[in-house]
This record gives C-alpha cells, sequence and structure tokens, in this order.
C-alpha cells in the first residue's frame, strides 16, 4: 500500500477516534446539565417562591380592599393623570430637553436625591416667567387613557381626591381645573422669578421639593382631615415613598414601566381599567 494511503487512513482512524472520545465525555455532561435544569426544586425553594407569591397576592388584596375604602386617593400627575412630564416639556420650550430629560429619569428611578435633581434641572434650564406662560399656553393636557372615569367613579364613592406631585404648580394648576379638583387639593412645587421675571429659585419650603415629601404630605392630611384610609397611585420612586404613611401604594405603569416600582407596588396596574373593575 502506498505510504501516502496508509497516512490518510492511519490519520481518519485518528479523527474517528477523537470524534467518539470527545462524544463520550460531551454527552455525559449534556445530560447532567438537562437533568440539572429539569430537577425538582428543592422543599426549601418551592417554598420560598411560594411564599412570595403568596405575599404579593396577599399586598394586592390589600391594596384593592384600602382602594374600595379609601377615604382619600392621592395622585402623582406626571406619567399619571397625563402621559407627560411637566418639567421635560418646559425643558423642551427651553431647548434642553435632552439633558433634563436624563435627570428626570434618574430622578423618578431613585437614584438621585429629588431636591438634586430639581435644582440640577432649573439651573439647566433657566425658565423665564413669559417663557413658563407661553410654554403653559402651547402645551394642553394630555391626559392618561382611561384615568378621568377612574376620578369620577372615585367621586361617586365620596372619595376625597388630590394632587400629589414633584412637578411645578404653573403646570399642574390648569390640570386640576379640568379635572374638577380644588386647588387647595393640590400639593406641587413653584418656580420663582425675580422682579424681571427671570428664573430665581424654587420654593424649597413645599413638602414635594425633596425626598420624602410625598410621605409627608400623606401624613399631614391624615392629621389635617382625618382619614383613616389614603391610597397613592403613581409611577415613581418618590410616590413609593408615600407608603407608609398611605395604607397602600398602587404603582402605575402605563406611561412609564420603572422595574424598582413595578417589584415594590402593593397592586402594579398598566390600564385605568384594572382600577375601574374593583371600584
Amino acid at each position: 500500500m502506498p505510504a501516502s494511503r496508509l497516512n490518510h487512513e492511519s490519520g481518519a482512524r485518528r479523527m474517528r477516534g477523537c470524534t467518539i472520545t470527545n462524544l463520550l465525555i460531551v454527552l455525559p455532561a449534556a445530560c447532567i446539565v438537562a437533568l440539572w435544569f429539569h430537577r425538582e426544586k428543592p422543599a426549601s425553594e418551592a417554598f420560598f417562591w411560594q411564599s412570595t407569591e403568596a405575599a404579593k397576592a396577599a399586598a394586592k388584596e390589600k391594596a384593592q380592599n384600602a382602594l374600595q375604602n379609601a377615604d382619600a386617593v392621592c395622585f402623582d400627575v406626571d406619567s399619571t393623570v397625563v402621559v407627560t412630564e411637566g418639567i421635560d416639556l418646559l425643558a423642551a420650550c427651553f431647548g434642553v430637553y435632552e439633558e433634563v430629560a436624563n435627570l428626570t429619569r434618574s430622578a423618578m428611578e431613585g437614584n438621585v436625591k429629588f431636591q438634586d435633581a430639581m435644582a440640577q434641572r432649573l439651573e439647566i434650564m433657566q425658565p423665564t416667567r413669559e417663557g413658563v406662560e407661553k410654554c403653559i399656553a402651547k402645551e394642553r393636557p394630555r391626559f392618561s387613557w382611561g384615568m378621568r372615569r377612574v376620578m369620577k367613579r372615585l367621586r361617586q364613592r365620596g372619595v376625597d381626591i388630590y394632587l400629589v406631585s414633584g412637578g411645578f404648580t404653573q403646570m399642574i394648576e390648569p390640570i386640576a381645573k379640568a379635572l374638577q379638583i380644588p386647588l387647595e387639593n393640590v400639593y406641587a412645587n413653584t418656580i420663582l422669578f425675580d422682579e424681571y421675571g427671570n428664573y430665581e429659585d424654587f420654593d424649597r419650603t413645599a413638602p414635594t421639593s425633596k425626598s420624602g415629601g410625598k410621605p409627608a404630605v400623606v401624613r399631614q392630611l391624615k392629621k389635617s382631615m382625618g382619614y383613616k384610609t389614603v391610597v397613592m397611585i403613581g409611577d415613581g420612586a418618590t410616590d413609593m415613598q408615600a407608603r407608609p404613611p398611605a395604607d397602600a401604594f398602587i404603582g402605575y405603569g402605563g406611561v412609564q414601566v420603572r422595574p424598582k416600582v413595578q417589584e415594590g407596588a402593593d397592586w402594579y396596574v398598566t390600564r385605568w381599567g384594572e382600577v375601574l373593575k374593583i371600584l
């Protein structure tokens, strides 16, 4: 037999040997991996999963009961009552949308102190009284779908409604008027201007101007109005902070889904129809 053919067949046998050897190694390993993923969960793991699901179901039921028996409901405004973020709209009017929107996302996700984000955004924007008035006149409120029906149903049940927002009174008061909510039921921030109408500061005494402001508002309402059951509804981390003293927090993700809020809410909804079903 020619040497070249002998070498070729010898090489082929070595290749087949390697392939068979590799299969003998790989197949058992694959079987072990498959068995691992399809194994029966240990009792402790199954118990933890069941406990977590049970806790979520209990929290949801508690939130629904609180809403059905609420004396008052506090709504966040931006990305909840309306589909926009008021400060971002202002930023667009003043030509600095991207810079301000990035800070807004950080504030809503709880990654930065609210008062710091507020100061930074306004410093970037440098709004004027005239510019704010023009922006408000141009930007009409865009209400989230179904929200008005929820408020109507709550009123029929004799529930007091409040707007508790980190946004600005200049932009929220027109929303309150459109929804027939008394202006004394609005808790928000105010931009301050100097005598020439230039930006000076924001009202740092307003409770919602800082982290922990929304819990302070709910606590004040319970004390001054004698409410036994108050529910907070909103899309952001600052809304979730209101529980407690709020008896329940309902997270709303119909505009923006924020993972921390989705995970931490007593009840998380993406459509107002879900809320209407239990009212």
